[in-house]
């Protein structure tokens, strides 16, 4: 009886210690990180970039399942290279950011695409007072003890309220490379 007993003991044990999910909790970092947009302005590209980023990321490659990202921006740290316009976009009329100072996204599903690190995120983008979902593909690529989650997606600014007139293009180009330190 002692012997099975001490079996099951050692069973629930091990089951505790190595049953538990391997998922690991990143925090997106601004420095290594990029999130740049690229958008037609009287049919010529223009782009720029935003920092401030915030949030928990959870990752394991092995539970997809399991995986979340719920990662904010700055709205207020656009930068297109041009302050009079970056003062422009943080008006009402784009950003607003007096009153939404961030750009947030939160997933609702992570799915694998391939073994090579190719995965597929649903979920969330909130800009201003508007909320739509996004669907992207991206790649996960480990760098020590951190990961560098790498993706890109299109949206209409439109859909978000974003102004603008006649010369901007209502879509744009997203482009993501956000190193999430353990």
């Amino acid at each position: 009886m002692k012997h099975v007993f001490g079996l099951l003991l050692i069973q629930c044990y091990a089951f505790i210690s190595f049953g538990q999910s391997s998922a690991h909790q990143y925090t997106p970092a601004d420095q290594g990180s990029s999130v740049t947009f690229t958008i037609k302005n009287l049919g010529f590209n223009t782009g720029g970039s935003f920092s401030g980023l915030q949030g928990t990321i959870v990752f394991d490659p092995q539970n997809v399942a399991g995986d979340s990202f719920d990662v904010s921006l700055s709205a207020s740290s656009v930068n297109t290279d041009n302050d009079m316009r970056d003062d422009h976009l943080k008006k009402e009329g784009y950003f607003d950011v007096a009153h939404y100072p961030r750009i947030r996204f939160v997933s609702t599903s992570v799915t694998q695409a391939d073994k090579s690190g190719h995965y597929t995120v649903t979920g969330k983008l909130t800009i201003k007072n508007t909320t739509k979902e996004i669907s992207f593909p991206f790649l996960a690529v480990p760098a020590g003890d951190d990961y560098i989650f790498k993706g890109g997606f299109q949206l209409n600014r439109k859909d978000f309220d974003i102004g603008g007139s006649n010369t901007i293009s209502s879509s744009l180009t997203v482009s993501l490379a956000i190193l999430a330190r353990k």
